[in-house]
């Protein structure tokens, strides 16, 4: 008898191999993903929150060239402006593009200002009763300088009694209707008083229109104060007599016999302070042989006038 065949028996063993370790770069990129995402939104939010002038200034910002920042403030432009570079182009002689930027963002705030202003006072002559009986005398207009506003005479309603610096009542009425919009407005003013050419008897060695300007524009102040006006607001006081016509108009007319006010533009107003502390350093230092006692009888106080001609105390003659 044949044996049986032994059966062969196969076993399949799976060996399970462990992955190998993929690391952690996935998740830096992730994470510098996010960051970006996170950045980007933050940019388009502050871009969205921010104005127009804002977004020119933080640009700007960006633009300041790289060796003056490792400088530490030594800069390579050609302006006396403390900020160092500012700009495309870092050799510019004519400043910093940032400082003249802001300028003209400030030169443009200034002038909405004023005009506000304009309408503010266009609107109030016409429903207050102290002002709109007087359109003909009062003249709006914007300058230069600023907001000019002239309160002038006609000939058949004088501003001022005739030759003499009191103000008639309704010229008291129209500058103290005037108060509150300008002390709503931030910009300092200028009071100047104007005459006609018609001369007094004296003529220039007595009382004058120089004195009689003067003394209108400071009646015009005291009015203004006593009415609630700030006294800050004030910046000049002056008088002009006969020097500043209207154009268009004689010597003699009535229109030139006026009060103006001019609310300053901060452009004008910085120009002003800048030319009071130049003539402050332009003043004479004493010498060696002036002890401290004669310096100060020979020099006049700060804000004194000092009278050149001969004081008249008659009253004035004015020549009709």
């Amino acid at each position: 008898m044949r044996k049986k065949q032994a059966e062969t028996i196969v076993v399949r063993k799976t060996i399970k191999k462990a992955h190998g370790s993929h690391g952690g770069s996935w998740k830096i990129a992730y994470a510098d993903f996010m960051t970006a995402m996170m950045a980007f939104f933050l940019v388009m939010w502050l871009l969205s929150s921010s104005s127009p002038e804002q977004r020119v200034q933080i640009a700007e910002y960006f633009k300041v060239p790289l060796k003056n920042a490792l400088a530490h403030g030594e800069k390579a432009s050609l302006s006396d402006s403390i900020v160092p570079g500012g700009g495309d182009d870092a050799l510019k002689q004519d400043g910093e593009v940032f400082k003249k930027t802001l300028q003209k963002l400030d030169a443009k705030k200034s002038e909405n200002n004023l005009k506000r202003a304009r309408e503010k006072l266009e609107n109030l002559i016409e429903i207050d009763p102290r002002l709109n009986n007087f359109t003909s005398n009062l003249r709006l207009s914007l300058t230069d300088d600023g907001l000019l506003l002239q309160i002038t005479d006609s000939a058949d309603r004088p501003m001022f009694k005739v030759g003499r610096p009191t103000p008639e009542n309704y010229m008291v009425n129209i500058l103290q209707a005037l108060v509150p919009v300008l002390n709503d407005m931030p910009n300092r003013i200028i009071l100047t008083g104007h005459t006609d050419s018609l001369p007094y008897a004296n003529g220039e060695q007595g009382y004058s229109n120089w004195e009689l300007s003067s003394d209108r524009a400071n009646a015009s102040r005291r009015i203004l104060a006593s009415a609630g006006l700030a006294s800050k607001k004030f910046i000049r006081v002056v008088g002009t007599a006969d020097t500043m016509m209207q154009a268009g108009s004689d010597a003699g007319d009535p229109i030139n016999r006026r009060i103006s006010i001019l609310v300053l533009s901060q452009q004008k107003e910085k120009q002003i302070m800048q030319e009071d502390v130049l003539l402050r350093d332009t003043l004479v230092a004493p010498t060696a042989n002036q002890t401290p006692s004669t310096t100060a009888a020979t020099q006049p106080k700060s804000g004194a006038v000092v009278a050149e001609s001969p004081v008249v105390t008659s009253a004035p003659e004015e020549v009709k």
